[in-house]
């Protein structure tokens, strides 16, 4: 089937165009846009580059919004907490898809508050043409039942029976372990963050699948809020039972761990190593800089978004497994000593 769009020269453009121009088959083009999750991130993301770059797949959106497909033009966005700086750049993301599709983002927070995020999606249910979840604390079951009412799509969890885009939490963590153990530790401890939190989850399963693998001690302190004051409380609870390395559900926590133990007196790395999530900007004001885990958040959005709007028009969404992105360690002075 010949699918076409106009680039900004006004010549058409199609789905086999950007197959020549990405290299690969034009069917991997049609299943990278009707069918989300079907491709691997790494072909998908080339095929977007690709269809970029010659014009085609902006236009080939807003050219099935304006055909009937997009009822209302927007989007709804829910986020758990704003003020984790981590929901930022899937926010960013986001509204940038949305906005060269000609949607608009209504953004909702959650405050971390399931019954506020349950209200803010009835509210939402009924006004916007899709649905983004951004780390939701909600039940599988209630995002299940949801996500039958309206095209939806979950960043930064798996949910069973809904399209997910997600960062491979397990394989950071299991990085972040094997890293603080070739420098030395031989007990590590994982700062747990929200109960409901997948990220949490599946953090936790890296640590402690790394730490069996080596031969090393694994120990889960918390849950503690994701903030600065949960950092605080979880260095507390840490000094109590120390360990060689630790690893935090976030910046945030790592962060103000780390300013309590030096106020404590200790030196970090030499009397803990230390590595968080998502590489904020304040990672690297510290003294020493925070070594981080952290995946594409932008891109996470801006897929997000493109799947939902895919849905929004008629595409069978992938729900029998998430779209996964990569985590990738960056090492700083707070996990490794410095020459």
């Amino acid at each position: 089937m010949r699918s076409d769009g106009d680039n900004e020269a006004g010549e058409s453009v199609t789905i086999y165009d950007v197959a020549a121009e990405a290299g690969v088959a034009a069917s991997t083009v049609s299943r990278t846009f009707s069918r989300p999750g079907r491709v691997s991130y790494s072909t998908a993301e080339k095929v977007r580059a690709a269809a970029e770059r010659i014009g085609y797949r902006t236009e080939a959106v807003a050219r099935a919004s304006a055909a009937g497909g997009s009822a209302t033009k927007t989007l709804g966005l829910v986020v758990a907490d704003i003020a984790n700086p981590v929901f930022i750049e899937m926010v960013r993301g986001a509204e940038y898809a949305a906005s060269q599709a000609g949607l608009t983002v209504v953004f909702s927070n959650a405050r971390e508050n399931g019954k506020r995020e349950y209200e803010a999606l009835n509210r939402a249910l009924p006004t916007v043409d899709g649905l983004l979840l951004a780390g939701s604390r909600l039940p599988d079951t209630t995002i299940r039942t949801v996500a039958k009412q309206k095209a939806m799509v979950v960043m930064n969890r798996e949910v069973r029976g809904v399209a997910s885009v997600v960062i491979d939490q397990r394989e950071g963590a299991r990085t972040a372990a094997e890293h603080l153990a070739s420098h030395g530790a031989r007990s590590i401890a994982y700062l747990s963050g929200p109960e409901r939190s997948w990220a949490d989850g599946m953090r936790w399963t890296g640590v402690r699948d790394a730490a069996a693998a080596l031969g090393i001690e694994a120990r889960r302190l918390g849950p503690f809020l994701p903030t600065m004051t949960g950092g605080q409380r979880a260095a507390e609870t840490w000094l109590g039972s120390r360990t060689d390395g630790v690893i935090a559900y976030n910046d945030l926590m790592a962060l103000s761990f780390m300013q309590t133990v030096q106020i404590r007196g200790l030196e970090v790395p030499d009397d803990v190593g230390i590595v968080g999530f998502d590489d904020l900007l304040a990672s690297r004001l510290t003294r020493p800089q925070l070594s981080t885990v952290v995946g594409p958040l932008e891109r996470m959005g801006a897929t997000a978004a493109a799947h939902v709007m895919a849905i929004a028009n008629g595409a069978q969404a992938t729900t029998d497994r998430p779209v996964v992105m990569p985590a990738r360690l960056i090492a700083r002075g707070s996990s490794e000593p410095q020459p």
